[in-house]
Parts: C-alpha cells; sequence; structure tokens
C-alpha cells in the first residue's frame, strides 16, 4: 500500500493524516489497489451520513465493515478555501449535477464522508408535521415524534450539534431584520461544529476540522476499529441470487469517476450489505443489479426540495461569503397551508462564493458582470420548497442512462410553480424590508426592481417554467423509500429490503417524502435507529452512538 505525501498545515492537525501513519487500511486510487475479492461480516456503500452512522456502530458490535466510496479520500490539509478546486474534487459531477432537462443543478458530495464534507451544517430534526405523515400515508407507526427524540439526541450529542452563538453574519441579518418588519417569526439554526473559526467555506471543506462531518468523526472511529475503505472505487451491480445478495461488484475509477484504465475489478462478499450512496445513486446501483421491484417503486418518488434565489443589493457591504453560512431560518411559509395543501417553503440565507454565485444568478455577458460589480454588496435568500405531500407533488423518477449512470428527471410542474412564485414575491418582500435598493428574483426574464410595488407586480407576471426559473437543489431524498407495506415502500421501516434479506438501505433514499428542512439530522437520526438494530440482529449485541 502506498500512502500519498501528507500536505498538512504543521499549525493544524490532520486526523486523517494521522490515521494513515497509524496504518488505516485504505486502498483504491494513490492508496493502492484492492485485491480482486474481499470479504467482510457487513459492506456499506458509500461513506456519507448513512454510511458513517452505521459504520461506527457495527464496528463497536465487532463486526468487520468494508466500506466503499466512488470519490477520493481528501482532508483538511487539501482545503484550501478555493472553489477552482473544491467543486471538481469533492462534488458529483463537479457540482454541476443536473436532472434530465437541465432545469435543476443538484449538489451533492462525491468524496469521503459526502455531502457531510461539503454541507452548510444546518442541522434541524424532522418536523413533527413530517412524521405525523409518514404515520398516517406509509404505515411508519414506529416513527411518532417521541419513538424518534432518543435516536436524535443521540446523535446530536455524538456530533456537537448545539446552537450557534456567534452574532450571524450580515448576509443572514437581512433574514431576521426583514422579517422582523414583516412580522414574520424567525429563528437559529443548530449547527454540528466544535471550535469553529467562523470562515464561512463549509462548501469547500473545513480546513480547520471544526465542521463534525463523517469525514472526522464516525469514519475514523470505525477505520481505527479495522474498517476497510476502499476510495475512487464505484459500486457497480449486486449480484443477487437464491433470494439474497451473492456479492458486490466494484470499480476501480479515476479522479473523474472514469473506470481507471487496467484495473481490475472488486469482488466483495459480504454476510450483509447496507446502502448508503445517497439517493440517485442508491436506487440507481440497485436498478442496475435488477433487484426484485414487485410494485415498481424502485426509483420514484424521488424529492428534491426545489430551491428558488432571490438577490438583492444593499447600500452597505454585506458580504456573504464571510461567516457562518447559514444560522436563521423562518418556518413561518411551510405553516400558512396545511402540509398537503399548496407547496410551503422554508427561509434561509445561503453563503455566496463568486463561481457559485456567477453560475447560479441568471443571465450572462455584460449584463451579469454589471450585476458582479456590486457583489460584496448583494444578499442572497432560498426558499427550500417541501415536495412530496401533494397528489400534484409526486417527485422524481431515477433513470439509467445506457452505460448505467444515473439521471433524474424531475417535472417542475404549474403545482411546484405555483409554490416557486409565493416564494419569490415572499423573499423580495423581506429584502426590501430590510432596506434593499434593489431585488432580482433569479430568472432568466427577471429585471432589478427597486421598490416592492414594482417587484410585486413583475414576479406576479413572470411566466414560472423550467429554465426561466433557476432552479437549484442540495437536498436529494426518496427512490428507496421505506413503509410499513411492500405495496408502499422499497425497504421496510427497519431499513431492511422486502425483497432481499441481506440488503438494507441507510440514507436519505429512504425517506418517503421530503423532510421539509435540511436534512442531514433526519439521516443521522434514522441511520442511528436502524444500524443499532442492524447490529443487535446481526451480533446479538446492543450498542450507542457516543459522544
Amino acid at each position: 500500500m502506498t500512502t500519498p505525501a501528507p500536505t498538512a498545515r504543521p499549525s493544524i492537525p490532520d486526523p486523517i493524516q494521522d490515521g494513515l501513519r497509524r496504518g488505516w487500511r485504505v486502498l483504491g486510487g494513490a492508496h493502492g489497489a484492492a485485491p480482486a475479492e474481499l470479504s467482510c461480516d457487513v459492506a456499506i456503500v458509500g461513506t456519507g451520513a448513512g454510511a458513517g452512522i452505521t459504520a461506527e456502530l457495527l464496528t463497536q458490535a465487532g463486526l468487520q465493515v468494508v466500506l466503499i466510496e466512488e470519490g477520493p479520500l481528501k482532508s483538511s490539509s487539501d482545503f484550501r478555501q478555493l472553489e477552482s478546486e473544491a467543486y471538481p474534487s469533492l462534488y458529483q459531477e463537479s457540482g454541476a449535477r443536473k436532472t434530465a432537462d437541465k432545469a435543476i443543478t443538484i449538489l451533492q458530495g462525491r468524496c469521503v464522508g459526502g455531502s457531510t464534507t461539503v454541507n452548510w451544517t444546518s442541522s434541524f430534526r424532522t418536523p413533527v408535521a413530517t412524521l405525523q405523515h409518514w404515520r398516517q400515508h406509509f404505515g411508519l407507526a414506529s416513527y411518532g415524534e417521541a419513538e424518534m427524540a432518543p435516536w436524535f439526541a443521540q446523535a446530536e450529542e455524538r456530533l456537537n450539534i448545539v446552537p450557534w452563538l456567534t452574532p450571524a453574519n450580515r448576509n443572514n441579518e437581512v433574514l431576521r431584520a426583514g422579517a422582523e418588519r414583516l412580522g414574520i417569526a424567525s429563528a437559529g439554526i443548530q449547527r454540528n461544529v466544535k471550535g469553529c473559526w467562523n470562515l464561512g467555506s463549509c462548501g469547500m471543506g473545513c480546513p480547520t476540522n471544526a465542521k463534525q462531518s463523517m469525514l472526522v468523526t464516525t469514519l475514523p472511529v470505525a477505520l481505527d476499529r479495522g474498517a476497510t475503505l476502499l476510495v475512487q472505487t464505484r459500486a457497480q451491480t449486486f449480484v443477487v441470487g437464491h433470494g439474497q445478495v451473492q456479492a458486490l461488484m466494484c470499480i476501480p475509477v479515476t479522479d473523474n469517476s472514469a473506470p481507471a484504465p487496467g484495473a481490475q475489478p472488486v469482488r466483495i462478499v459480504a454476510r450483509h450489505f447496507v446502502v448508503a450512496g445517497g439517493a440517485i445513486n442508491s436506487p440507481a446501483l440497485l436498478m442496475r443489479s435488477g433487484v426484485p421491484d414487485p410494485h415498481r417503486l424502485l426509483g420514484r418518488r424521488t424529492f428534491l426540495h426545489p430551491v428558488v434565489i432571490s438577490a438583492a443589493t444593499f447600500a452597505e457591504r454585506i458580504e456573504a461569503w464571510d461567516g457562518a453560512p447559514q444560522t436563521l431560518y423562518s418556518d413561518h411559509f411551510l405553516h400558512t397551508h396545511a402540509i398537503d395543501g399548496p407547496m410551503g417553503y422554508k427561509l434561509e440565507a445561503p453563503p455566496m462564493h463568486p463561481l457559485i454565485t456567477s453560475t447560479t444568478l441568471s443571465g450572462h455577458g455584460p449584463a451579469q458582470a454589471e450585476q458582479l460589480k456590486q457583489f460584496p454588496h448583494t444578499q442572497g435568500l432560498l426558499a427550500l420548497l417541501r415536495d412530496g405531500f401533494h397528489a400534484e407533488s409526486p417527485g422524481g423518477t431515477v433513470q439509467l442512462h445506457d452505460d448505467g449512470s444515473p439521471v433524474l428527471g424531475y417535472p417542475l410542474n404549474d403545482y411546484v410553480m405555483d409554490g416557486a412564485r409565493r416564494a419569490l414575491l415572499s423573499m423580495a418582500e423581506i429584502q426590501f424590508a430590510a432596506g434593499a435598493r434593489e431585488v432580482t428574483p433569479v430568472h432568466e426574464l427577471a429585471g432589478r426592481y427597486s421598490t416592492w410595488a414594482q417587484a410585486r407586480e413583475a414576479i406576479q407576471a413572470l411566466p414560472m417554467k423550467p429554465l426561466l426559473t433557476r432552479v437549484v437543489s442540495a437536498h436529494v431524498m426518496g427512490g428507496c423509500a421505506m413503509a410499513g407495506s411492500e405495496r408502499l415502500g422499497v425497504v421496510r421501516p427497519d431499513g431492511q429490503h422486502w425483497q432481499l434479506a441481506n440488503l438494507s438501505v441507510h440514507d436519505g433514499s429512504l425517506f418517503p417524502t421530503s423532510i421539509g428542512a435540511n436534512p442531514q439530522l433526519s439521516v443521522y437520526g434514522v441511520a442511528n435507529r436502524l444500524a443499532t438494530g442492524l447490529a443487535k440482529r446481526l451480533t446479538g449485541r446492543d450498542v450507542r452512538l457516543l459522544a
């Protein structure tokens, strides 16, 4: 095995490089080729929120675990707060993954730690209304608020999910000030950080290891207990026979996910297999493998929290790239209507960095250049649209290209676009109430409006169509939904596949709807519960997440 030369800055400890020096078993890419066949107790596909929690608990039970990650192993020494480096190396399709019609850009992690390595740390428990909907419509009777509370509490303690006590940056303060002047409630967001330097570059990987992602918490614990990590290795197909998974076939890949020239495939044999590659990739793996799907549910009901954005210009400098990214939110518009009525939305203030901002804002050429001259004075609000609760919000469907790679089709229908229009109106009103000089809805035909009355009239007249209304997402959920009946879901309430007894799913693809809040803590809590149960079934031992 060859260990890459460390590039650590001496003043900041690097737990990944330290672990490699201690002899962690990491293979793939620059770490050396994996053998043609590996055997273990449990093979886990992915290294993100569900995979990390699962790996820590299963290794605590004494099980031999192999983790399979398509992306590279990076660490704080590699995170230099540079967008030019972060998106190509840490995100699916360099941060440019899109739906089939190119109308929605999707941000998902593709590195060790998955999206937990690059998210903005916002942590919410699954809303009670969402859990009630699951119990009522998907037979998840044991997923009540009281039943889930201990699992969330353990995850919060383990990952230092606590209130953010530092004053909000100016970008977030606009949300609070504008909402308050309109009589709209806002509140603080809990974050999973410890000793945060308030740099604002969470989306590029944390250079100080303050973010309590899987990269620096659960995965190091599992590796110290003897787990094996395969990086730059794609889980390609399961070999299914006699009513169970017989093996997992994997392909070594290069930095850009192309098959590594001359590399031999890896066959992994295990007692049990856990899929935790994230929604889109998890259902795609099961589809490539031809697992039983008698009710044609696999890959369907995939949700995104479609996001629309409103940009505003202020006289003073906002510097929206500086400081903790998302620290305030408002759920006012989630409660304006019933959960299964017109689409509700959650408001937050996203960080704004030059590359991701310029590729998200509408327009191009001199007009956009003129807009970007105001970048230090620009503030942004986003609205997370809560999808999946109404008959006209069935979500998207994962499909496979001819080469087996996945693509998500997601219809931005009139129901979704009605929510998008109301969200743009709400955000513009809040920004003007906070003192904005101009507001620009992120829409190809929108202008720069200097009064709330002008913006309201223009937004009400905008054609809300795909590719005209700019829509993004960083929250992919569903596609392998859990349910109390095999007619309603792909997996059982305990995460086990309805038709294959030695296959489980432990990631956001489990959710039968969207969450209605940033989903990382929901994944942690649900995976904590499922992995604890799996450890008990496989070993008879009781395990528990420990702080």
